[in-house]
């Protein structure tokens, strides 16, 4: 018995020396960004894949794909579209991804049926739950800087 205790008190010895507070942390910085004492927070990241409205009327699509855009930028101006992007083919038929920072659900689908290519069955969703770094907004200021053509 007393070897037990002596390695669980090893054991958390060694535990607590491996935590450490960084040295760089600034807490007004972390609040700001939502960040846990990780540094990280939860986000939604939404896979947007080919969806059951298989229109080919050009005109249509233009508008749909015009709104889709500009949705995305309305979301990325209000803070809660983090990263967005299109996917290469594959076989899933996967088209792009989002990585949102809104905090629920019901808040996400809204989001989400302001889109109208999601709206339209042009794209289909799968939504998940993702635990990433809260910094992660951060990079959008140093985008706009080497953003050659806006979309």
């Amino acid at each position: 018995m007393k070897y037990i205790l002596l390695f669980f008190v090893s054991l958390c010895s060694l535990y607590a020396a491996a935590q450490s507070t960084n040295p760089h942390y600034d807490r007004a910085l972390a609040d700001s960004l939502g960040a846990d004492t990780y540094g990280m927070k939860k986000y939604f990241l939404v896979i947007l894949k080919t969806g059951s409205n298989n229109t080919t009327d050009k005109t249509q699509l233009n508008t749909l794909f015009r709104g889709h855009m500009d949705n995305i930028n309305r979301l990325a101006k209000a803070g809660q579209l983090i990263v967005a992007g299109p996917l290469g083919k594959n076989p899933q038929q996967y088209r792009g991804i989002f990585i949102i920072a809104i905090k629920t659900r019901e808040e996400l689908d809204r989001a989400l049926q302001s889109d109208p290519a999601i709206k339209a069955g042009v794209f289909d969703t799968e939504v998940y739950d993702w635990y990433g770094s809260a910094a992660l907004p951060k990079y959008l200021e140093f985008h706009e800087k080497i953003e050659k053509e806006k979309h």
